[in-house]
C-alpha cells in the first residue's frame, strides 16, 4: 500500500486538469433525470410560471452550493469531498453517518438505477427480457468498474468524450426546438393563473434537485485534481453553471414544444418533444433513446469515478476497514474501494430489492450537503489561518440561502410525507450505534 502523501495528505496521483474536472462534474450530473423529471414537475405545478420558477430555483440552489463548496475544496483538496468537509467541521460521527448513507444505499442505488435505465433503453434497439435487462445493467457496472480500476486517466478520457457528446446533444435539441420545432409561445400563457403554492413548489424541488444531483460529486475526487487551489473552484462553478444554463433552456424548449397538460402525462418528455420536431421524423424516438443511453453511461462512469473515493477517504481516515484504502501499485487507483462500489451496484441490479428504498433515500443526502455548507461558517471560526485560495462569493448570504432552502425541503418532506421521510432518516440514524461499535472495535485491547 502506498504511504507517500502530498502536501495535503493525499496518496492518489493528481491527474485531473480543469477540462477533465469540469467534465466529471457535468458528466456525473446529466443523466436520465432531465429526460423525465420535467413531466413530474409539470404534473405537480400545472402552470408555466411555477414550473419554470422551480427550475430556476433548483439551479440557483445548486449554484449557491457550488460557490460554497469551492472554498472548502480549494482549502482542503482531499479525497471524499463532502466527507472531508463534515469531518473537519463537525467531527467523525456526522462524517461517518454520511459515509454510512453512501455505503448502505445511496451509491448502490445510484449505480444500479442508472445502469438499469441504460439497459432498458438499449431494449429500444434490441429486445431484452426483464432478466436480460438486469444482466446488461450488471455488465455495464462491471465495465465501468474495470475502466476505473485501470486508472483515472482512462475513465477521465471516456468521461471527456461522453460529456462533450451528451451536452452537445442537449444543446442541439434546444436549437432544433426553436428553429425547426412545431411549438408555440401560447404554451407559456397564462403564466400564473392559479398563483403559487409554496408546499407544492418545495415538493417539486426535491425531484428537480435529483436532476441537479452531481454538482457536488467532483469534490469526492479532490485528492486527484491538479493545481487544486485554482482548478477545483473553477470546475465547480463553471460546471454547475453550464448545467443550470442547459437545463433552463431545455425546459423552456419542452414547454415551447409541448403544452403543459400533455407534458404532465409524458413519461419521457424528451421523446414527446422530439415528436414535435418534424425533421427528426420517425427516428426521433431512437435519437432520444440514444441520448438517454449516452447520458446514463456517462453518469454511471461519473458515479464510479467519484463515489468510491468516499469509501477510500473513510478508510484512509480510520473510519472504515483499512484495506479499502488500498491504492493499486500498478494503476494508482483506489482499487479496493472501486471493487466495493462495483460489487454493491451489481448486487443491487441483480436483486433489485431496493428501488423503493432508493427513491426514499434521495432526500436523505441533502442534510449532509447542508452540513458541509455549514462547515464553511465553523471552519472560518475554528481555523481562521487555514489557507483559502478562494472565498465564497456572497458570503455569508449565499451559504445561508442554501441552508434555508435545504432545511425547507426537508421540513416540507417531513410534513407532507412523514412515513417515507422518517424511514429515510431512520436508516441514517442506524449509523449512530454502528459508529460507536466501530470506535470500540478500533480501540486496542487494554487501551483506556
Amino acid at each position: 500500500m502506498s504511504t507517500d502523501r502530498d502536501e495535503w495528505g493525499e496518496r492518489l496521483p493528481r491527474h485531473l486538469g480543469l477540462a477533465a474536472a469540469t467534465a466529471v462534474l457535468v458528466g456525473s450530473t446529466i443523466g436520465s433525470g432531465i429526460f423525465r423529471v420535467p413531466a413530474g414537475v409539470a404534473a405537480k405545478l400545472h402552470d408555466p410560471g411555477p414550473v419554470l420558477l422551480a427550475w430556476v430555483l433548483g439551479g440557483v440552489i445548486s449554484l449557491f452550493g457550488a460557490l460554497t463548496y469551492a472554498e472548502l475544496a480549494a482549502a482542503m483538496p482531499r479525497s471524499g469531498g463532502v466527507f472531508t468537509y463534515i469531518l473537519e467541521g463537525f467531527g467523525p460521527l456526522p462524517a461517518f453517518l454520511f459515509g454510512w448513507s453512501e455505503l448502505s444505499v445511496v451509491r448502490a442505488s445510484a449505480l444500479g438505477a442508472v445502469a438499469t435505465i441504460f439497459a432498458e433503453y438499449l431494449g429500444r434497439f434490441t429486445h431484452l427480457s426483464p432478466m436480460a435487462v438486469r444482466i446488461v445493467a450488471a455488465v455495464a457496472i462491471l465495465f465501468v468498474g474495470t475502466l476505473n480500476y485501470v486508472g483515472v486517466r482512462f475513465a477521465s478520457a471516456a468521461m471527456n468524450l461522453i460529456t462533450v457528446a451528451k451536452y452537445s446533444a442537449l444543446v442541439g435539441l434546444v436549437v432544433l426546438a426553436f428553429s425547426a420545432g412545431e411549438g408555440s409561445a401560447t404554451h407559456f400563457t397564462p403564466t400564473w393563473p392559479n398563483g403559487l403554492n409554496l408546499s407544492l413548489l418545495s415538493t417539486a424541488l426535491i425531484s428537480i434537485m435529483w436532476t441537479y444531483d452531481g454538482w457536488a460529486d467532483l469534490s469526492f475526487m479532490g485528492g486527484e485534481v491538479k493545481n487544486p487551489a485554482r482548478t477545483l473552484p473553477l470546475a465547480l462553478i463553471l460546471g454547475t453553471g453550464a448545467i443550470v444554463v442547459v437545463y433552463l433552456f431545455l425546459n423552456v424548449a419542452y414547454v415551447y414544444l409541448v403544452p403543459l397538460p400533455e407534458m404532465a402525462t409524458s413519461k419521457l418528455i424528451a421523446s414527446t418533444a422530439a415528436e414535435h420536431i418534424p425533421m427528426l421524423g420517425a427516428a426521433g424516438g431512437k435519437v432520444v433513446a440514444a441520448m438517454v443511453m449516452l447520458a446514463c453511461f456517462g453518469t454511471l462512469n461519473g458515479s464510479m469515478m467519484t463515489g468510491p473515493r468516499i469509501f477510500f477517504a473513510m478508510a484512509d481516515r480510520g473510519l472504515f476497514f483499512r484495506t479499502i484504502a488500498r491504492v493499486s501499485p500498478r494503476f494508482q487507483s483506489p482499487s479496493a474501494a472501486i471493487w466495493l462500489a462495483t460489487g454493491l451496484g451489481v448486487v443491487y441490479v441483480l436483486l433489485n430489492d431496493f428501488q423503493q428504498l432508493a427513491d426514499k433515500f434521495i432526500l436523505g443526502i441533502w442534510p449532509f450537503y447542508a452540513l458541509a455548507v455549514a462547515a464553511v461558517f465553523v471552519l472560518r471560526r475554528t481555523r481562521p489561518d487555514l489557507p483559502r485560495p478562494y472565498r465564497t462569493w456572497g458570503y455569508p448570504v449565499v451559504p445561508i440561502l442554501f441552508l434555508l432552502a435545504s432545511i425547507g425541503m426537508v421540513v416540507n418532506a417531513l410534513v407532507t410525507d412523514p412515513v417515507n421521510t422518517g424511514i429515510t432518516f431512520g436508516i441514517i440514524l442506524i449509523g449512530v450505534p454502528l459508529y460507536f461499535l466501530w470506535k470500540r472495535r478500533a480501540v486496542p485491547a487494554g487501551a483506556t
